[in-house]
């Protein structure tokens, strides 16, 4: 390890146990101190490689009044590695806040190469993806519409993340804002034994995951305005 890094941001398998880099392993041992979204998720991890670093949470809950105690800890010479429930930290997960403050204080930082979602989807998607355009989670209620327009006028492809509970509503925004026969490939369940990714119309889709039980985490990629 690098001793002048004082945080290591540390991606995380997002299904398969397996998809883990040694070098993360030996950072989550090495560290101080691992920052985790849900300790209990964390530690099913940590378990499974033998890690018995101290953990503590940091989750979009609590991430403003425990920035400034995170920091001083690293000022104090003490290494933190922030990992997230699954993937990379920063990406549509907490920490931002961290990466942010740390910066301003003159904190090396590190970012280690490993999972995520939206890369293993865009490329099974079979849409162009020599350019595309991540949207994260579309908002919820305020500016919904707006950026669902936006989305609709896109010249690249465009990635948004939903989850199990508002997947069938998401796809039915799309359906709206998109049209019936704008391409999209839904994957879910990426690296677990249930992997699905559908490719296909919007409107198929939606009848699609409508006549079965939903689980998982899913990624959309939407085709082009024009195609």
């Amino acid at each position: 390890m690098i001793n002048d890094i004082k945080l290591y941001i540390v991606p995380t398998p997002i299904g398969n146990l397996d998809d883990i880099t040694i070098r993360a392993i030996e950072t989550l041992k090495n560290s101080d101190l691992i920052l985790s979204e849900d300790t209990r998720h964390a530690k099913k991890l940590l378990s499974h490689y033998k890690i018995s670093t101290k953990v503590k949470s940091y989750h979009l809950n609590n991430e403003h009044k425990k920035v400034d105690e995170y920091v001083e800890l690293m000022l104090q010479d003490k290494t933190i590695s922030l990992i997230t429930d699954a993937g990379t930290p920063c990406i549509s997960d907490p920490g931002f806040l961290l990466v942010r403050e740390a910066i301003k204080k003159g904190i090396q930082i590190t970012c280690l190469p490993g999972p995520t979602a939206l890369i293993p989807a865009i490329v099974l998607s079979g849409l162009p993806s020599d350019a595309f355009i991540f949207e994260g989670f579309l908002p919820r209620k305020k500016g919904r519409k707006t950026k669902l327009k936006e989305i609709s006028n896109n010249t690249v492809t465009t990635i948004i993340y939903e989850s199990p509970y508002r997947i069938i509503k998401t796809l039915s925004d799309l359906l709206e804002f998109l049209g019936s026969d704008r391409k999209v490939s839904v994957s879910r369940e990426i690296s677990k034994i249930y992997e699905e990714t559908f490719r296909g119309k919007v409107s198929d889709a939606l009848v699609h995951f409508s006549d079965k039980k939903i689980k998982g985490e899913f990624v959309i990629c939407i085709n082009k305005e024009k195609d």
